[in-house]
């Protein structure tokens, strides 16, 4: 299943999202994870050095290999130059799956070591100097959505985002790949107008949103984030002492994180899967169709040269029957 971790910046979406995923591989869950904030914290948080971190390899630096990988044989394509960032697979792409080993994996993304198992990681790459006044961020995140286009996922096997911070995330269609979105908020009004925004963005598209209180200091915060945002409101996390020690730069064993904080990633794991039984592959396919499409008459057919609308197959429907295993 595929799990985004969004929210304004600051308010603790990439220190959460890195802790699902420690609860997850204490799960023994296969998962792989991917930075996708314009800053670039989830190595660290999951306990990467600053070398380590920096060493990542940035997936939209791989993209054509990504573009090539993925287009497969696909006989709508013409070539890989002409795929962008909504292209959706048809008969002949390959496809990934988070349990496997593949090319891309192997130029993007690397194993990272928890106390309780491995996962693989995969960041977008930082916004250099050499990107300002000429590219915008949303190019460099193509590559992930591009990917998640290509992903069939099972039910027993998780693929978790870091988003970048805000509404920016509607500046793709990207927000509709998830099986469950975790918007983390903060105890204010402020913390609170990020929800508002993506409830209204997100309500004609299905997107399954839970928000997830943080920093909540007592009943009064509590309070009002219910008042806020109502039955869409799963779990609360409060002052962690783990957290902070980690946040220093030393690594506590994540067996020590408190019993009320494991218990609310718990509530995050029970709230993602139960989303993903209601997954109805066909409009999944279907919204990545309709973005797709969008994208062409906006800005991609000019950008390539070529209709990009040829590149729909109408007959394929992504989804477990479709992942034929292709490593070649």
């Amino acid at each position: 299943m595929k799990i985004a971790f969004v929210g304004k910046g600051g308010s603790g979406k990439t220190t959460l999202s890195s802790l699902f995923i420690r609860h997850l591989a204490a799960n023994e869950a296969p998962v792989v994870a991917v930075d996708a904030d314009i800053n670039q914290h989830l190595g660290a948080a999951l306990g990467l050095d600053e070398t380590e971190a920096a060493a990542l390899p940035p997936m939209g630096a791989h993209l054509p290999l990504i573009k090539d990988y993925l287009r497969g044989s696909n006989p709508r394509i013409a070539s890989a130059e002409t795929m962008i960032k909504t292209t959706p697979p048809g008969e002949g792409s390959r496809l990934l799956r988070v349990h496997e080993d593949n090319p891309v994996y192997e130029a993007c993304a690397r194993t990272v070591h928890l106390d309780d198992g491995d996962i693989r990681l995969m960041a977008t790459g930082p916004f250099t100097e050499s990107d300002l006044g000429v590219s915008c961020y949303h190019s460099k995140i193509g590559a992930v959505e591009l990917c998640l286009n290509h992903l069939v996922d099972g039910p027993d096997e998780y693929v978790v985002v870091d988003m970048t911070a805000g509404s920016d995330s509607f500046a793709s269609g990207m927000f509709t790949r998830f099986d469950m979105t975790f918007l983390v908020a903060e105890p204010t009004r402020k913390g609170v107008s990020v929800y508002r925004q993506y409830k209204e963005y997100a309500r004609d598209f299905g997107v399954a949103l839970k928000v997830v209180g943080n920093k909540v200091q007592g009943q009064e915060d509590l309070d009002f984030l219910r008042e806020e945002v109502g039955e869409d409101l799963l779990v609360t996390v409060g002052h962690s002492e783990w957290v902070r020690v980690m946040e220093k730069g030393r690594s506590p064993r994540f067996e020590l994180l408190e019993a009320d904080n494991r218990m609310s990633l718990q509530a995050l794991q029970n709230a993602a899967e139960d989303s993903y039984e209601n997954r109805d592959w066909e409009r999944y396919t279907r919204q990545m169709v309709h973005f797709h499409l969008k994208n062409a008459e906006s800005w991609g057919n000019a950008k390539t040269g070529a209709d990009l609308a040829a590149q729909v197959d109408p007959g394929f429907v992504l989804g477990e029957r479709s992942a034929v295993p292709q490593h070649s």
